[in-house]
């Protein structure tokens, strides 16, 4: 049975405050299942953005899986947010989390 999404995205906005990492919920989705997006900003116009991991690549020890959806390490921020644009027209149930960390730490089950 796989974890409801808005129970996983509250304890991760509360593992980001465990760290002193200010996180946030830009976008709330369907409760049970939405999909979840993830931005860390930098802070300084560069920026990743993580999105749920293929199904092939699930595990049964980890609740959520995420890759980076796209191949550099880090990217404009204008970018991401056209990106985040596009998903929202075809997946209004996603959920959008911000996280501003200038270390550019995640704190996600990396694929």
């Amino acid at each position: 049975m796989r974890l409801r999404t808005d129970i996983w995205v509250s304890a991760y906005l509360r593992r980001c405050a465990s760290a002193d990492v200010a996180a946030y919920l830009r976008r709330r989705g369907a409760p049970e299942a939405g999909a979840i997006f993830v931005k860390i900003d930098r802070l300084d116009g560069s920026a990743a953005l993580f999105a749920p991991a293929p199904q092939s690549e699930a595990r049964e020890d980890v609740a959520r899986l995420f890759a980076r959806a796209h191949g550099e390490e880090w990217i404009e921020s204008a970018a991401i947010e056209a990106r985040l644009a596009k998903e929202m027209t075809f997946d209004p149930d996603l959920w959008i989390v911000e996280v501003e960390d200038r270390a550019g730490r995640n704190f996600l089950d990396l694929a």
